[in-house]
C-alpha cells in the first residue's frame, strides 16, 4: 500500500510539471498594442541641462552666438525627413520669472537674429545642422549692457511628436564690458562748476581747493572743508567736460595717505545742461589709495557734458577727499 501510494504522488506531480512546461512554451503570449510612434519624439537638446547662461562683450563688429537646434529620439532613426520649426516665444518670459524668482526682461528684437526659423532632421539622421542666435551688443537696437534678457526659443513640427519638457530653451544673456575697452577721457577741457565746500587754506597754497581732483598730479587733492567749521556730508563736486560725451562711469584716485576720510557711498547724475539733471543711483568704493574705476551700470552710454559725483559718507570720518577724478 505504501508503494503503491508513491507511484500515485509521483504520477500526480509528473502530471502537473508536463502541464506547466505546455503553458510555458506557448507561442501565443497576448501583449498590448505599443504603436512605435509613441516612442519617438524630436526635442531641442541645448536645454537638457536647464537655462542656458551666457555673459557677452561689448565690442564692436564682434560675433557672438549660442547655438540651437533639434534631435530625433526613440527607436532607430527617421525614415523620411522631419521638418522642424523655432520661434521666440516672448510670452513665456514672464512665467519664467514668477516660476523662478528672477527678473529678466525680454530681448529686444532688434538685438538678435535667428540664422533660420526652421530646419531638417535629415533621413538616417538624429539631429538638424546647428543653427545659432547672432547677438547685437553695440549700435543702434543693441542690447543695454548690465540688463539680463531672457530669450525663450520653442520648437514644433508637423511629422514627429515633440518631447514637452524639451520644447523650449531658456538663453540667459547679459552683456558685460571690460573696462581695458574705456580708457579716460582727456580732461583738458574739463572745469569745476561747482562744489559742497573746500579747504581753502588749512591744506596749504596748492592743496585742498576742487580743482586739484583735475590737475593730474596725485599728491595734491581736494579735500571738504575743515577749518574754521567742518563740512558734513554730502559733499559734491560738478564737473563740466566742456562737450557732449558717450558716459560709461568713473575713476577716482584716492588722497594718497592713510587718513581717514577715503569716499565710499558715492552717487552720480548727468545732464546736458546743468539744468536739468538724471540720477543714475549710487555705489560703494574701497577704502584704497589705488585708483578704482568703475562702471555705473545704468548710465552706461548716457550722453552728457556735466556729472556731479555726491559722497555720501566716507570711511573713518564725515570729512571726504579726493586726489584725483576722471570720465570715461
Amino acid at each position: 500500500m505504501i508503494i503503491q501510494r508513491k507511484y500515485k504522488t509521483l504520477f500526480f506531480l509528473y502530471g502537473l510539471i508536463s502541464v506547466s512546461l505546455w503553458y510555458g512554451c506557448k507561442d501565443n503570449v497576448d501583449l498590448p498594442d505599443q504603436p512605435l510612434e509613441n516612442y519617438v519624439n524630436v526635442y531641442m537638446p541645448q536645454g537638457v541641462n536647464g537655462p542656458v547662461t551666457t555673459n557677452l562683450k561689448v565690442k564692436d563688429n564682434l560675433v557672438q552666438t549660442v547655438v540651437f537646434g533639434a534631435d530625433y529620439g526613440g527607436y532607430g532613426y527617421p525614415d523620411a525627413d522631419v521638418p522642424v520649426s523655432f520661434t521666440v516665444d516672448n510670452s513665456l518670459v514672464a512665467a519664467y520669472n514668477t516660476a523662478n524668482k528672477t527678473n529678466y526682461q525680454v530681448l529686444p528684437a532688434s538685438a538678435y537674429t535667428l540664422s533660420a526659423s526652421s530646419s531638417v532632421i535629415p533621413k538616417g539622421k538624429l539631429a538638424t545642422e546647428p543653427l545659432k542666435v547672432n547677438f547685437k551688443t553695440t549700435g543702434t537696437g543693441a542690447m543695454n549692457a548690465f540688463t539680463t534678457y531672457l530669450l525663450p526659443i520653442t520648437l514644433s513640427s508637423s511629422t514627429v511628436k515633440v518631447r514637452e519638457a524639451l520644447k523650449t530653451v531658456y538663453y540667459v544673456v547679459t552683456a558685460l564690458p571690460d573696462l581695458a575697452d574705456y580708457p579716460n577721457f582727456d580732461r583738458s577741457k574739463f572745469s569745476i562748476v561747482d562744489f559742497s565746500s573746500q579747504e581753502a587754506n588749512g591744506e596749504g597754497p596748492n592743496n585742498g581747493r576742487a580743482v586739484f581732483a583735475l590737475d593730474g598730479v596725485n599728491s595734491t587733492f581736494w579735500h571738504s572743508q575743515w577749518q574754521n567749521g567742518t563740512a558734513s556730508p554730502p559733499h559734491f563736486l560738478t564737473i563740466d567736460m566742456g562737450e557732449l560725451k558717450t558716459f560709461h562711469g568713473l575713476s577716482f584716485l584716492a588722497r594718497q595717505s592713510n587718513d581717514n576720510g577715503k569716499p565710499n557711498e558715492v552717487n552720480l547724475k548727468l545732464s546736458t545742461d546743468n539744468v536739468t539733471w538724471t540720477d543714475y543711483g549710487t555705489l560703494n568704493l574701497a577704502n584704497t589709495q589705488a585708483l578704482q574705476s568703475v562702471f555705473f551700470p545704468s548710465a552706461f552710454n548716457k550722453q552728457a557734458r556735466y556729472f556731479k559725483i555726491t559722497i555720501n559718507s566716507s570711511y573713518g570720518s564725515n570729512v571726504t577727499h579726493l586726489a584725483e577724478l576722471y570720465a570715461f
